[in-house]
Parts: structure tokens; sequence; C-alpha cells
């Protein structure tokens, strides 16, 4: 027996009506209206969400190192486990993003076994790709508690048979409930070893992508479970019980991940809005200086608060080294980019000039609770 979804109350309904609302004018701010500033949204999405995911099992990067990682090129600040895990959730993810509209997809257990090799093939001993061997506790990091008892191991395989048939037969769920469900029954399935959480994160994220309704990316909320992880644990501590209880009460669970549905959709339609307003006046300014239109790549990277490097910018724009590196010297000579460090440690940031522009463009950040209906300013 699984966890299953309770019956939606009357605010679960309006709070799902408004996340859809949010996520159709999202798609159309990033789908239907291309330009080429989106790209960067795109990249800088897919990048916040792997660095988002793995913060929340202690493996921290950087932005700029999450961005090397989402485009396949090497870090500048992780450490060498890090790295592995950051780039082993990228290539699972990056199969995710595959899997989002194929016609001849079907959910299997293999499946999610191939995805947990991806994340988790830099460590063997973690059995990548096998269900654990025995027994599995979850320990609170600050006191030693174990907070969790997973299943028998040798329950393992027929209850992820029954979460696989659950995904593949349940068409009338709405998707954000559905994923959230996935989340929290393999999460507290612990079918593996290690890089149960990931997992669990990806499986929710495919599950989303598979509705169409947006791209994998937008339809991610890793990036606010790494913002709030002590928020997410608190919620599987409340619902799972310390042990396998799937008869207990998962709304609290469903409004959590409603919650975080509208707050990341929030979060991106001002990101779309920012970047718009950003590029328009970006592109003047180039124009005005008679620089290449492409340095507006490097320029809006920088004004978000990233560091620039040379790789990151050349792949971006699809230019040569030398010609990367001219680039990024016009630019620090217009005033629009300061140099930082030397030789490998070399990159760029934003001039004062350029983080004034920033901030004109720039919108109030604001954290709305729609199940309460107020937000705050951040």
């Amino acid at each position: 027996m699984l966890y299953r979804a309770a019956a939606l109350g009357d605010k679960e309904k309006e709070v799902l009506a408004q996340v859809e609302k949010l996520r159709r004018e999202l798609r159309y701010a990033v789908d239907q209206n291309p330009r080429r500033w989106q790209g960067l949204l795109r990249r800088s999405t897919f990048a916040r969400n792997i660095r988002g995911s793995n913060s929340i099992e202690g493996y921290n990067v950087t932005v700029e190192d999450a961005i090397a990682a989402a485009a396949g090129e090497e870090p500048q600040d992780a450490d060498a486990v890090a790295w592995a895990a950051v780039t082993g959730y990228r290539q699972a993810m990056t199969y995710v993003r595959q899997l989002a509209d194929d016609p001849h997809f079907r959910y299997s257990a293999d499946l999610l076994r191939a995805l947990h090799f991806l994340m988790m093939q830099y460590d063997l001993s973690k059995n990548p790709g096998r269900w654990r061997p025995g027994p599995i506790f979850v320990r609170d990091e600050g006191t030693g508690e174990v907070v969790y008892e997973g299943p028998e191991s040798s329950a393992v395989p027929g209850l992820v048979d029954e979460l696989v048939a659950q995904l593949e037969g349940d068409s009338k769920t709405d998707g954000m409930v559905r994923g959230a469900m996935a989340h929290l029954n393999l999460v507290l399935i612990h079918p593996f070893s290690d890089g149960n959480g990931r997992m669990a994160r990806c499986l929710q994220t495919l599950v989303l992508a598979r509705t169409g309704v947006l791209a994998s990316q937008f339809s991610s909320i890793e990036e606010y479970l790494g913002r709030n992880t002590r928020d997410y644990y608190a919620l599987l501590a409340q619902v799972g019980g310390g042990a396998w209880h799937p008869r207990r009460d998962v709304r609290p669970w469903i409004r959590f991940c409603l919650t975080a549905h509208y707050r990341q959709a929030t979060t991106l339609l001002r990101r779309s809005r920012e970047m718009e307003k950003l590029w328009g006046a970006l592109e003047i300014e180039i124009a005005r200086a008679h620089l290449p239109e492409r340095t507006m790549l490097a320029l809006a990277d920088a004004a978000f608060g990233w560091r620039v490097r040379n790789t990151t910018y050349r792949s971006a724009a699809e230019v040569s080294d030398q010609l990367a590196s001219r680039d990024l010297k016009a630019l620090v000579d217009a005033g629009w980019l300061t140099p930082k460090g030397e030789r490998r440690g070399r990159h760029y940031v934003a001039s004062k000039r350029l983080l004034e522009l920033r901030g004109a463009t720039a919108e109030e950040k604001r954290v709305a609770d729609p199940f309460a209906g107020r937000s705050t300013a951040t």
C-alpha cells in the first residue's frame, strides 16, 4: 500500500487554479514570444534547480559552477565530491528533459534504477542503480537521532512496482498533485542506499515535465526546496511519522508542494519580466557603444550577479576563445565589466554602471502564501 492523495478541499482547488494560471502566464512568457534572453533564463533556471537539489544533501556549489555543470564545462570553485554529485545530477536531469515529450515513454522500475545510476555512478559503494540491500535509517545530522526508518528492503521492489503502476495508470489527478505524491512515496520507500532525496525530486520533475505545460526546468520546484530545506524536511518528517505509515494524512505535504509551485512560478515570472526589461535597456546601450549584440549575453549574466568566465561566455555566444577574450576586454574598456583574478581564476563582474542599470529594471521580491492570502517583501 502507498500513500494516497487526499481529496482536495475547496482551498486546495482554489490554490491549484491560481498556480495553473501562473504557469500559463509563464508558458506564454518563455515559449510563445521567443527572445534570445529566454535561453539565459532557461540555462540559469536549470542550473539553480541542480544546485538547489544538491544543496539539500550538503553538496554546495556556486551558481557559476552550477551553470558550468549544466553546460558540461569544468568548475572553478567546487571540490571533487560536490562536483561529482552535481554533474551526476545534471546527467540524470538532462535525461529527464529528453523524456519530457517522448511519445514512447513509460514509467518503470528500470527507469528509476537508471536515473539513480546516472546520479550516483561516481561512488560505487552507494550501489548506484540497485535497490538497497538492507535496512536504512535517516538520522538528524545535529543530534544523531533516528528520525525515519524505511520499510524492509524485501518490500522495496513491490512498493516501487506499485508506485510505477500508479504513475502509469493515473491520468485524472492533476500533474502537480501526482508529482507531489510520487516524490513523497519514493523518498519514504527509500529504495536506494543513498541519493533517495535527489531521486524523489528528480521523479517529481519528470512527472511535472510529462504534463507538457512547461519545460522541465520551469516545472521544477527544486530551487525552492533548496532555499527552504528546513521546512521541506519538517513536512516530510510530519507526514512520514518516523516509519512507513501509508495511511497518514498527506494534505500538509500537498499544501506545501502547491505553495512551492505558486512561489516558484511567481519568482520565474518576475525574473522573466526583469530580464526582458534589462535586455531592452542593454540593446540601447550596446548599439550606442557599437559593441556586438552577442555581448549582451555576458552583460545579462553579470547584471544578475553571476561571475562571467571566458568559457561560459564563449559557450553561450558560440564564439572562439580568442573572440570571447576580445569581447570581454571590450566590455571592460567600455566600463560595463570589472575584471577579477588572474589566469585560470580570471572572471568578470558587473561594474557600478551595470549594477545601476540592473537596479533600474529590478522588481520588489515578495514571498506569497497562497493559503493565507497575503505576501511579504523579502
